[in-house]
């Protein structure tokens, strides 16, 4: 979704890695490591940048979800979603990330009235256990950077303890046949039915549609679009 925190080096040019950087292992101050790719390069020369949102909306729109409906966008970064979802006239929007300086950047450029930001880390969560439950659940490639057992259930219990009932989840991640690297990070892939695994029966598959991304560097990566409805 836009300027989502899935931050891979804006001149990153093989299809294995989403992006290089400075960092080549993943025993890293992760806070530290999304503060630096967004303090150190325009937010429109990032490798998550995106300007094209139809792929989001496509889903959104699809839940048919209301304009006052709580949103919350997960590794928000300073995302140009949630200025849309403002243009639109949704009202009740949370963003989220590990980078205090993605979300500084985004507040001073959205309108408060509309928006809430959280600072937290999603693999060992504080202030976000205290939010009230939400109606969407939005994720453009923060999962595939969960590739340990326990950081992954550490997220799917976060989702499915704040999701309402008959709330939506997207999640859009790396493809199976998406980059294996991002920032000099292992990824993990997945796929439709992978996600559901995750989830659990008591959340139904919508919609699922497989997307190439164009990167600002011109180079591509494959996508899997997935939308879930909490039915129990």
């Amino acid at each position: 979704m836009n300027t989502s925190n899935s931050s891979c080096d804006i001149n990153a040019n093989k299809s294995s890695c989403c992006c290089a950087s400075e960092s080549k292992t993943e025993t890293i101050d992760l806070k530290s490591h999304w503060n630096k790719a967004y303090s150190n390069n325009p937010e429109n020369k990032l490798g998550w940048f995106e300007t094209d949102l139809s792929p989001m909306f496509q889903l959104i729109l699809k839940s048919e979800i209301q304009k006052n409906a709580s949103i919350i966008n997960i590794g928000a970064g300073s995302t140009t979603l949630a200025d849309e979802l403002i243009s639109q006239g949704f009202t009740n929007i949370i963003a989220t990330d590990i980078s205090d300086v993605a979300l500084q950047n985004l507040s001073k450029r959205v309108d408060s009235s509309y928006l809430k930001t959280i600072a937290d880390d999603l693999t060992n969560p504080s202030e976000l256990l205290k939010i009230e439950k939400v109606d969407l659940w939005i994720d453009r490639a923060v999962l595939h950077f969960f590739i340990e057992e326990k950081d992954q259930e550490t997220y799917f219990n976060l989702l499915k303890e704040k999701v309402n009932l008959n709330g939506f989840v997207i999640l859009a991640e790396f493809n199976l046949q998406g980059a294996t690297k991002c920032s000099g990070l292992t990824v993990k892939r997945y796929n439709a039915e992978m996600f559901q695994e995750k989830l659990g029966a008591d959340f139904k598959l919508i919609e699922s549609f497989d997307y190439t991304y164009s990167m600002p560097s011109g180079d591509e990566r494959e996508y899997v679009y997935s939308l879930f409805q909490k039915t129990k």
